[in-house]
This record gives C-alpha cells, sequence and structure tokens, in this order.
C-alpha cells in the first residue's frame, strides 16, 4: 500500500524537478510551465519563442538573452513564428522602439502570475 501512495508523489516531483525557467532581461525569472515554445533552427537572432497563450505573454531569445512581451495577440505569434525572417518580423512589427512599442512590458501590463 505504501509502495502507491509513494509513486504519484515520486512523479509530482519528478514535474517539479523538471520545470523550466529562464532569466528575462530586465525582469527576472520566468517559468516557462505555461509556455508552448519554439525552437528556431534557422539562422538568426531569434533561437526562442516561448508563448502563454492564455495570458497573451511572450518570453523570446535573441540570441542569449530573453525579453519578454505583453498583451502579444496569438496572430503576431504565429506570424513571428512562421516567418520567413524571424528578426526581420520581430523589427517590424513586435519590438519598440526604446521607451514603447505595441507589446513593451513597460507601457502594457505584465500579467499578474508573471509579476515579481
Amino acid at each position: 500500500m505504501i509502495k502507491f501512495s509513494f509513486l504519484p508523489a515520486l512523479a509530482l516531483v519528478c514535474q517539479v524537478a523538471a520545470a523550466e525557467t529562464v532569466q528575462v532581461k530586465y525582469h527576472g525569472g520566468v517559468s516557462l510551465d505555461s509556455f508552448t515554445c519554439v525552437e528556431v533552427k534557422e539562422s538568426s537572432d531569434v533561437s526562442r519563442i516561448c508563448y502563454d497563450r492564455a495570458e497573451q505573454y511572450m518570453v523570446i531569445r535573441l540570441k542569449t538573452t530573453y525579453y519578454h512581451y505583453c498583451e502579444i495577440d496569438p496572430a503576431t505569434v504565429q506570424g513571428l513564428q512562421g516567418a520567413g525572417s524571424k528578426r526581420q518580423f520581430f523589427e517590424a512589427r513586435i519590438r519598440g522602439s526604446g521607451s514603447d512599442g505595441p507589446f513593451d512590458c513597460r507601457t502594457h501590463p505584465i500579467p499578474k502570475k508573471y509579476r515579481r
């Protein structure tokens, strides 16, 4: 009887231990538990795109640094993922001017579950 109750607890511990957290520039640690991530295989500064659709929150790795974008709609993320040049799409449709942008987390709210 004890063996059977131990196995679900062990599985839960293994799942928690496997959770990935990334360091987002200007923000800190973000758990990727609720995200769907895509590795970018093409030659680009964009190397990973992670998106939490329910929260409309994207974390993107440019070279080796993660950045976050808030209130970003699914169609924009799909456009980025399907773009022939992800870097050009990112520059034209997502990245801000330095103090603001269409999805800049300085001027758009960070989802409550990801606030520090």
